[in-house]
């Protein structure tokens, strides 16, 4: 197994209940955020052009966790690659497109929990999709000419965020689409500050960072703000703000 913070059963489980758990399991409460609930589900359905998506197209979804996103991808794309550096993630994943069905635990507090289970909608063909462990930072080289990328909330967890950008270009073939996530987390024990897209005093805004390294290769087709919410037990949660950026291969 690698050595990634995000390997341990309590980030599966919170992963799983952030893809898959209903808005009552992950929202135990008649108030709060509502309106950050199904981010994965959001990140393909309120994001994915299908004005311009052919009737064969193909997605890579990098940063797929758990694979919510990727079977989204798969309603509407022939071929679908989720992947991951997480093997626990992928594992998951590949249990889920093999089964149907993953049973997992909701933390309550402390050692208490609660059973659930991630499903997957028998809508979706499962057989269009794969899920691989794979570094952002060196995807094979065969891997490219998608009609869409989806990269949702992967940028500031990597040690070296240009390296992906430059790579992008050759993942999504001219006339596709880019969906780019990011709530700009940017952490030393992901990324060394030098390496922080717009977020030191002296730099750019991170969208502006961003767009003159895309600029030559994409244009920008929309910029918007999408909510998150994970939950860690009952009574704690993280709420975020993606920044979302969509783009058109030139």
């Amino acid at each position: 197994m690698n050595n990634n913070s995000y390997e341990s059963d309590q980030l599966l489980n919170e992963y799983l209940l952030f893809h898959y758990g209903n808005p009552s399991e992950i929202l135990p409460y008649d108030f709060g955020p509502i309106d950050a609930l199904n981010f994965p589900y959001r990140c393909v359905n309120e994001c994915l052009d299908h004005a311009i998506l052919p009737k064969e197209a193909s997605a890579l979804d990098l940063g797929c966790a758990v694979g919510r996103s990727s079977f989204e991808l798969a309603e509407h794309c022939l071929e679908v690659i989720g992947l991951d550096y997480s093997e626990n993630f992928i594992r998951a994943a590949n249990f889920l497109k093999d089964t149907g069905k993953l049973p997992y635990q909701i933390k309550v507090t402390g050692d208490i929990c609660m059973p659930a289970v991630a499903e997957i909608s028998s809508e979706i063909d499962r057989n269009h999709l794969s899920f691989e462990v794979a570094d952002a930072h060196n995807l094979p080289s065969e891997w490219n000419n998608f009609d869409v990328v989806l990269a949702a909330n992967l940028l500031c967890r990597m040690h070296d965020p240009r390296q992906l950008l430059a790579r992008f270009p050759g993942l999504v073939k001219p006339g596709g689409q880019l969906i780019l996530t990011t709530p700009h987390t940017w952490l030393n024990e992901f990324t060394p500050r030098e390496n922080w897209l717009g977020a030191t005093p002296k730099s750019d805004q991170p969208l502006e960072t961003i767009r003159k390294e895309m600029a030559p290769s994409f244009n920008l087709t929309d910029c918007r703000n999408m909510p998150f919410l994970i939950r860690e037990h009952a009574r704690k949660f993280q709420w975020s703000v993606a920044q979302v950026t969509l783009w058109r291969r030139l």
